[in-house]
């Protein structure tokens, strides 16, 4: 006999795979699954993901999971009210109105291509650098999607003549997945949420709306993007043709917006997910914070139409869980990406070797997008495995250069601290499960670490937002209860004072010797 309950889902769309997940009314996954999809490295630097590929990515895995619930009896074609949509952000689509082709691929947040438009917008805008700041939060910069858009509107014909004949839409992930679930060419829905709208340079963060000076500055034309909507409204319903027809998409936020939801953070209070890259957010409430340290101002999210607006400081790392991928996938020194830790555990120090990742250049705090990894301190004594926990170190250092920063910008009053006067970082992410990684995260920070009991915060904050949006949950509720503090797991630091400041001087060395890498000869 079926179990008729209430149920929420989401999709999850991330850097190296999508995920979709049915939970109950008591945020419970009742079914999953996931499908890693491929990474396309044309030429050095450069990043793309195949549009089609990522959408059929979402229809096996909403296909699947669907399949495993019911297989235990689930009835979710009766009681799923909402979907809700998270994604890796800054990624760009442009594909035909007509057609529902896409005009090229998808060129990844990571992708560094842009970097002679970033270097010719600074020499030729007044304000250089950063020049759009005051209207979107962000500089110049090849992480962000506007400049995509511009590389494509440049060297792509099928671009350029696509926007002439007004047959073009441009997107993030988001907005190509919702087109096509709501329809495609057959009515499918032109929309982006505020969260993934302002990572593309083009949004304005006070009026929550495309910034016509931008475009005007940039040569953008305003009606080949998305409208742009809050994370917890009804979208549109799912089209004929799709898992879960009907079904309406009622929450779109990206990714690290997602998390910020599923980890309930309030004013003050910052997480970190660990994934391919890293990307730390601290939610500084209804007002904006200029960032005067190397931090990103931006949205944190808006949990409806009326709902008031949250803000947050960001700090976003290109390379922390792609490290991991790149030493079993290029190097083949671990075969799965769990066995880091039990390597770097038969080591308890990395031997004075220092590995920086910077291997399409460094986002927070330093923005130089001409540093190139290196490996440093290496002798005869170096094994394998000083190299993995060099590794692991690299991820965590990171983390502190973030999150020192953010403690400039935000002041004593921006941050929540506990009884014993402690900043709490809320982490999650599958990087996460290391236990070391999280140990030695807490000891450079010299303060704790919260892991949550579920540490897929992303697709539950998008699942959060959709049944907010539908009434199964209320935002208060899910803010209030505390429950994540309650069930986390909590990594305190063994570290003294003078390991840490001698760590983090050796670590400084490390990253000033990355600068200036990115034209030595092949």
């Amino acid at each position: 006999m079926s179990k008729e309950q209430t149920f929420i889902a989401s999709i999850d769309q991330g850097t190296t795979s999508t995920r979709f997940f049915i939970y109950d009314k008591s945020a419970r996954i009742i079914g999953s699954h996931h499908v890693e999809f491929t990474q396309f490295y044309p030429e050095a630097g450069w990043v793309e993901h195949d549009p089609m590929e990522i959408l059929e990515s979402v229809r096996s895995c909403m296909t699947k999971a669907l399949d495993k619930a019911t297989a235990d009896g689930y009835n979710v074609d009766s009681g799923l009210k909402a979907i809700g949509l998270t994604n890796q952000r800054e990624t760009v689509v442009v594909w035909s109105k007509s057609t529902g082709s896409p005009l090229y691929n998808a060129i990844v947040w990571m992708d560094v291509r842009t970097s002679s438009i970033c270097r010719k917008l600074e020499k030729e805008l007044p304000g250089g650098r950063t020049h759009f700041v005051e209207s979107c939060g962000l500089p110049l910069s090849t992480y962000f999607s506007a400049v995509k858009l511009l590389w494509l509107m440049e060297n792509k014909e099928e671009v350029r003549a696509a926007i002439k004949k007004g047959d073009a839409l441009f997107g993030t992930i988001d907005t190509w997945l919702i087109w096509n679930l709501t329809g495609g060419v057959n009515g499918g829905i032109h929309v982006t949420d505020v969260s993934n709208a302002s990572r593309t340079m083009l949004m304005n963060l006070q009026t929550l709306d495309w910034d016509k000076a931008t475009l005007k500055t940039l040569g953008i034309p305003a009606e080949i993007l998305p409208k742009i909507v809050s994370n917890a409204e009804v979208i549109g319903k799912i089209a004929k043709g799709w898992p879960l027809f009907g079904v309406p998409i009622a929450g779109c936020l990206g990714d690290q917006h997602a998390a910020m939801v599923g980890q309930a953070c309030r004013r003050g209070e910052a997480k970190c997910t660990y994934g391919t890259g890293a990307f730390i957010l601290l939610n500084t409430g209804t007002a904006p914070i200029k960032s005067t340290h190397g931090l990103l101002t931006t949205l944190a999210f808006k949990l409806g139409p009326k709902a008031q607006t949250n803000y947050a400081l960001e700090g976003s790392i290109a390379i922390a869980g792609a490290a991991v991928q790149w030493l079993r996938d290029s190097l083949g020194i671990i075969s799965s990406a769990s066995e880091i830790e039990s390597l770097a555990s038969k080591v308890d120090c990395t031997g004075g070797v220092y590995f920086v990742p910077a291997f399409n250049g460094l986002f927070a705090p330093w923005w130089r997008d001409d540093a190139r990894g290196i490996c440093i301190g290496i002798t005869r004594f170096t094994s394998k495995s000083h190299i993995a926990r060099a590794v692991l170190e690299s991820m965590c250092f990171q983390v502190k250069d973030v999150l020192d920063s953010m403690h400039k910008d935000a002041g004593e009053k921006g941050e929540v601290k506990n009884e014993k006067e402690e900043f709490l970082l809320r982490v999650d992410g599958g990087a996460t499960v290391n236990n070391l990684l999280m140990q030695i995260q807490a000891d450079l920070l010299g303060s704790s670490v919260v892991r949550p009991a579920d540490i897929e915060t992303t697709a539950l904050g998008a699942a959060y937002a959709a049944g907010i949006a539908v009434g199964v949950w209320k935002e208060e509720e899910l803010f209030s209860s505390g429950q994540i503090i309650k069930t986390a797991s909590i990594f305190t630091p063994k570290s003294s004072v003078e390991w840490r400041k001698k760590k983090v001087d050796s670590w400084c060395k490390a990253v000033e010797r990355t600068f200036g890498l990115a034209d030595l000869e092949m």
